[in-house]
């Protein structure tokens, strides 16, 4: 196949040390917000919040408070790390016996379910489930924050009254979405002109068209003012659950008011001298556990550049890691779907740090929108297997199985490291490599996120960046079936992560190198 890219055009993203703090985000508008908080002397964990928050509106098809995720920490001063989990849970009312296998294949989602009736799992309200953001960035700030909540939600609501510029990459993602989009009129409404084409402005101008985000931005407002409660018990809970039921789901306000964040230990993994910290339990990080511990023995490292042996190693250890959550934890998602996650990444002058991964699931999530409160909603549901019997199967109050993988590491010479990725399955194996460079190789942050990848999701063969030397694809064709790929913009062939790092005094970050909006913001 001939490929209509430029062959002359090299990308690269400048990495920046400092001794002051550093937001590394999918958006860099959402990393201003971050960056401005460490300025006014606000915690990694509140320049986190904030982030988080803001970029729920700069990047509304990929999180938002009804998404869900989890945040790995790190505090400086009691040389400790803990995980915030605020994944999403199924509704107490859903009765799985709704959602009928329809005999006639697969899921067309990420994950190659047995298909349902209607997509009820995948599209529409009753594909939604619990949301945990909120929650979970309100149980953080109590055990970590330094600012006032306030203080750390408003500059969101700011961005969703102004609302999202309506650039080229908005309308090239409306665009690729535009027929499931128009399914929803409330959807529709937002993203949509006259409910089929993406909005869009001339291409041959400046373009100063703006999203309606005016709903979202009361909503930012009222979190704002009354904190989670407002969200899980209060006037948003309410106008959630309406328009939800509305539409046929089954969320209630009992779901909404029962839903609790977790601040856990984290799993720790002893690694070369060093150590990462993952997320335990229904995460990604279990089997990134196991990935590392299965490339411990497969590799031998050398300082510098990575070779041959070192990704073929990885594609061994990845594709052994993933043979083991399909049989223990009901993973299937399909490696070449687009999931709808962001990652970002802080650390402060102090040298806390946070990573934190927060998802609507697929691209739009339910491509539904509660028209009451702004909320672009979750499609939570689509992480049960429909098929009863299996170990993640579709039950009522359950927590969902997610591959979300934020980690805080430290190799053997003490630099530590806050990484993270958006991408569904291909997570994984980006934070397992970028791990792999540092503390294997060696490698600086900024020659880690420059380095060519490979992705192997468990299907038996391996997706790699077409930039790897001959050698190394070559030796790769011998042990697995290989497809070769550049990195692009949109769709991504690899995960689009971020991070930053603390070497000595000095911290940096950097995003995925293709990230149109990704950047490292510095502040404090």
């Amino acid at each position: 196949m001939t490929e209509n890219f430029s062959s002359t055009q090299t990308i690269h993203k400048t990495v920046i040390a400092t001794k002051g703090g550093v937001v590394a985000a999918q958006h860099r508008r959402a990393a201003e917000v971050g960056a401005a908080v460490l300025d006014a002397g606000g915690d990694a964990v509140d320049a986190a919040i904030a982030t988080s928050f803001a970029i729920g509106v700069v990047e509304p098809w990929m999180s938002g408070p009804a998404a869900g995720g989890a945040m790995v920490l790190w505090r400086a001063n009691e040389g400790r790390a803990r995980v915030v989990n605020f994944g999403c849970r199924s509704p107490r009312e859903l009765n799985p016996a709704n959602y009928p296998l329809s005999g006639t294949g697969k899921s067309s989602d990420l994950f190659p379910w047995p298909s349902v009736v209607d997509d009820r799992n995948v599209m529409g309200a009753t594909a939604v489930a619990v949301p945990g953001v909120v929650a979970g960035m309100d149980l953080a700030h109590q055990h970590f924050g330094r600012m006032p909540w306030k203080d750390l939600v408003m500059p969101a609501a700011g961005l969703a009254e102004e609302g999202l510029l309506v650039d080229w990459y908005t309308t090239l993602v409306t665009a690729a979405n535009a027929r499931v989009l128009s399914k929803d009129p409330d959807t529709a409404a937002m993203f949509l002109e006259q409910g089929h084409w993406p909005i869009a402005g001339e291409w041959t101008s400046l373009n100063e068209r703006h999203l309606d985000q005016k709903a979202f931005a009361q909503t930012l407002r009222q979190i704002a003012e009354g904190g989670s409660k407002a969200f899980y018990q209060g006037d948003i809970a309410a106008k959630l659950v309406n328009d939800i039921r509305a539409k046929g789901g089954c969320l209630s306000m009992q779901d909404l008011a029962d839903y609790r964040a977790e601040l856990v230990e984290p799993l720790t993994i002893n690694y070369r001298g060093g150590r990462v910290f993952a997320t335990p339990g229904l995460t990604g990080g279990p089997t990134f556990g196991k990935a590392l511990e299965l490339l411990a023995s497969e590799l031998n490292p050398v300082k510098g550049t990575p070779g041959a042996s070192t990704y073929t190693a990885f594609a061994r250890a990845l594709d052994a890691a993933f043979k083991l959550r399909f049989e223990n934890m009901g993973d299937h998602e399909s490696p070449k779907a687009p999931g709808s996650t962001t990652h970002f990444s802080v650390v402060d002058r102090h040298g806390n740090m946070c990573a934190v991964t927060q998802t609507l699931l697929s691209i739009f999530g339910s491509r539904v929108v509660s028209p009451s409160t702004g909320l672009l909603l979750n499609n939570g549901i689509m992480w049960f297997d429909p098929e009863p019997g299996k170990p993640n199967s579709l039950a009522p109050n359950k927590r969902c199985l997610a591959n979300y993988n934020p980690v805080i590491g430290e190799d053997a010479s003490g630099r530590r490291f806050a990484i993270g990725a958006s991408g569904g399955r291909k997570i994984l194996g980006a934070v397992m490599q970028l791990s792999s460079f540092i503390m294997d190789h060696g490698l600086s942050l900024e020659e880690a996120f420059h380095t060519p990848r490979i992705d192997v999701s468990g299907v038996g063969k391996v997706t790699a960046d077409q930039a790897l030397p001959a050698d190394v694809l070559a030796a790769l064709e011998k042990i697995f079936p290989v497809t070769a790929t550049r990195r692009n913009v949109y769709p991504y062939a690899f995960a689009c992560p971020a991070g930053v790092m603390r070497d000595g005094e000095l911290n940096m970050g950097c995003t995925e190198i293709m990230s149109p909006y990704g950047d490292a913001i510095t502040g404090g």
